[in-house]
């Protein structure tokens, strides 16, 4: 879907969103929150975040993981995925635009520890728990937030190598 006019934000940036699958298919979710805004309740994200100038898509991805999860990958391990999307939300009280690029990380072992050691002040409020769902467990997740709002229907999608066009997704 092509958007002719963004809505106002007052932050535009680029940023990367991680699948990391475990040895076992599982994928990694945050439970999140927005200690600023408690009235947004709560949302199941993906790793990732914010592009920093001068870093390349695997440069970002390798980056978030480690400073998110403590999971040390290397750049090869980064492999593109045919989806792009646009949103914007709220976050602390700021309107983003974010132009999102996602990308796939498989790991050799099943549900390794996550730690966030490496996480900025907000993310340490943020972060509530960390969880590995099976895709019979997105599949049933009837009833709870997500961001992407669509993620449980376009992950299945995106493992099987499709082209996602992702409508632009007005979020809060």
């Amino acid at each position: 879907m092509v958007v002719t006019q963004w809505p106002a934000y007052d932050v535009q940036r680029d940023s990367v969103r991680v699948l990391v699958l475990d040895s076992r298919e599982r994928l990694l979710l945050f439970r999140t929150v927005d200690p600023t805004m408690p009235e947004e309740g709560e949302w199941w994200e993906l790793p990732g975040g914010g592009m920093e100038l001068g870093e390349d898509v695997a440069a970002t991805a390798v980056r978030e993981l480690a400073e998110e999860t403590g999971l040390v990958v290397d750049r090869d391990a980064v492999r593109p995925l045919p989806w792009r999307r646009s949103a914007t939300y709220v976050h602390r009280h700021t309107r983003y635009l974010q132009h999102e690029q996602f990308v796939l990380v498989r790991l050799a072992v099943p549900a390794p520890t996550v730690v966030g050691d490496g996480r900025t002040p907000e993310e340490v409020a943020a972060y509530l728990d960390v969880r590995w769902w099976s895709a019979a467990d997105l599949a049933t997740a009837a009833g709870v937030r997500f961001f992407p709002g669509p993620l449980p229907e376009l992950v299945p999608v995106a493992l099987a190598g499709a082209v996602i066009d992702q409508p632009f997704e007005r979020w809060n």
